[in-house]
């Protein structure tokens, strides 16, 4: 009979893919599941098993780690609105400007540090849409290379720490697991290396490309340059980068040196993404209102979803699908790193079809005990979903970067140019990913 819990997990996938809201098919269907296994097979699943949901319900709403969430959100949103993107694209634009695809080598480097300030994909994606892209595009780049570059960007912040989606890996990792080496800060710590060499292999492939296919990112003219630097550029430059690093180096550097929890320093960054807002002079009552909505918004869906996953897991377990999946590895004779690259390779085809959220919820708590029982580092295995779910945001047809950026971007730019720019960035990132599934010491380098 546990080959049921396989079946109910392809009947809450094939629904979520036919548009039936996430949060309440993973609820809905596990609920009926355990009704008729209840009615039809009481010697797997009762009645008075679903007593069990309310503690679980509780420990996750209790939970002091997700309280990050919230506060990470907060802090992206708000930095979103301090019109900071603007001011940091100019001044690295000109730094670069001289180099071919400079301005597209400015985009990354903004984006990460964007990536590291909020860790947002949507809020980067559409600011680096609405402020380079028309940029690019006047200044004669190829639109497959501005799109690409931009949506590539904005995906840094799903690796680059503070991460949401870092935050919910070790949250329902270590809650499925008994693994001791996961938790936010060091999920935070191990990602960190991994995010940055993606910057800098994306800034490779750019200046490559750019230098051996002429015209396709032309620099900006020595001219240009002059008169910009006669306008106090230095000091522009360093006020541009001093905000976002000082915020950085307060919430990322309270992690690592041990002095705050990641709450505690989610809700450093929120106060500090307020006051850099206020040195804008974009702050006021009307922004505070529209950050604390889509705050509210963004955090509603995440932990309503992450109740219906709560649901899911019981059922799941209770009606044998841990043990079933463990007996079929076993009986297949795969070893823990076969089935590892089968796991990534399922994850990586969904990140074609639904959210990162919902792959979070859905697959990684299925897996994750397994892995555990397996004996598999379960923080090399969280940082390689992590890398793996940030391709979600850029495979068509249904990657968000790719609809975001569409979304902002000016007329005459096409949904198969897009398409077609970010195809050097996914095979950068299985290429990369691939890298740390064969040399999982770098995630423990610093």
């Amino acid at each position: 009979m546990e080959y049921l819990a396989v079946i109910l997990f392809l009947v809450i996938f094939v629904a979520i893919l036919r548009g039936y809201p996430v949060a309440f098919t993973l609820a809905g269907v596990s609920i009926l599941f355990g009704l008729a296994m209840s009615i039809f097979a009481p010697e797997y699943f009762t009645f008075n098993d679903f007593k069990l949901l309310a503690p679980r319900i509780m420990g996750t709403m209790k939970n002091y780690v997700l309280m990050a969430v919230p506060l990470f959100i907060f802090m992206g949103i708000m930095l979103e609105k301090s019109g900071l993107a603007e001011s940091l694209l100019e001044t690295m634009a000109m730094l670069f400007g001289r180099l071919k695809g400079g301005l597209a080598i400015s985009v990354v480097l903004v984006g990460a540090l964007l990536a590291a300030s909020t860790g947002i994909v949507g809020a980067t994606v559409v600011t680096m849409g609405l402020i380079s892209l028309p940029t690019m595009l006047k200044r004669g780049y190829e639109p497959e290379l501005a799109t690409g570059v931009i949506c590539a960007s904005g995906t840094l912040g799903q690796i680059i720490p503070p991460s949401i989606v870092l935050v919910l890996l070790a949250d329902t990792i270590s809650a499925n697991t008994k693994s001791s080496n996961v938790d936010v800060g060091t999920m935070f710590t191990a990602a960190l290396l991994p995010g940055i060499l993606l910057v800098v292999i994306y800034v490779l492939y750019i200046f490559i490309y750019a230098n051996v296919k002429k015209d396709v990112a032309p620099a900006i003219p020595i001219e240009e340059i002059n008169t910009f630097k006669e306008k106090g550029f230095y000091g522009r430059v360093l006020k541009a980068f001093i905000l976002p690093v000082v915020l950085i180096t307060a919430v990322l550097g309270s992690i690592f040196a041990g002095v705050a929890s990641p709450t505690e320093a989610a809700a450093v960054g929120a106060l500090g993404a307020i006051l850099l807002t206020i040195i804008q002079g974009r702050f006021n009552l009307k922004t505070l209102q529209e950050v604390m909505q889509q705050t509210t918004h963004l955090t509603a869906m995440v932990f309503m979803i992450l109740l219906g996953a709560t649901t899911f897991t019981l059922v799941f377990r209770m009606i044998g699908g841990d043990d079933f999946l463990i007996e079929a590895i076993t009986s297949s004779q795969l070893s823990p790193m076969v089935f590892l690259l089968i796991v990534l390779l399922v994850i990586f085809i969904a990140g074609f079809f639904i959210d990162f959220i919902e792959i979070i919820f859905i697959i990684v708590p299925v897996v994750a005990p397994i892995f555990d029982a397996l004996g598999v580092d379960m923080l090399w295995v969280g940082i390689l979903i992590a890398l793996n779910l940030q391709t979600s945001f850029l495979t068509p047809p249904f990657g968000f970067a790719l609809f975001y950026l569409k979304g902002v971007a000016p007329e005459g730019v096409r949904t198969k140019q897009i398409y077609k720019g970010v195809l050097p960035f996914i095979v950068i990132q299985v290429v990369f990913l691939l890298v740390i599934f064969f040399y999982p010491s770098i995630i423990y380098i610093f």
